[in-house]
């Protein structure tokens, strides 16, 4: 739990790449395929994070609450990286 949270310091992609790794039965019970892990792991990584750790005992309840709290990550780290970009625009003049 404590490597997996030190993983997290550095990106979900890093906890994704070594979750799978460690636990590849969990996420094959998660998706079907190989191609929606791999697209998640491209362009939405905290929520196909969230998604793994809850979809094998089926999303319901406060399990909504956590995936809408991963998209709001998703969105954030997209939009943070157009602020500072902007910034790093502005500064260079």
């Amino acid at each position: 739990m404590c490597l997996f949270l030190i993983l997290l310091a550095f990106g979900p992609r890093s906890a994704i790449a070594v979750w799978w790794l460690v636990e590849p039965v969990r996420w094959s019970a998660t998706f079907g395929s190989f191609i929606l892990p791999l697209l998640g792991f491209l362009f939405i990584p905290w929520t196909t994070l969230m998604y793994v750790l809850v979809a094998p005992n089926g999303v319901n309840g406060l399990d909504y609450l956590w995936l809408g709290l991963a998209i709001a990550a998703d969105i954030a780290s997209y939009s943070a990286g157009g602020v500072y970009g902007r910034r790093r625009g502005v500064s260079a003049t």
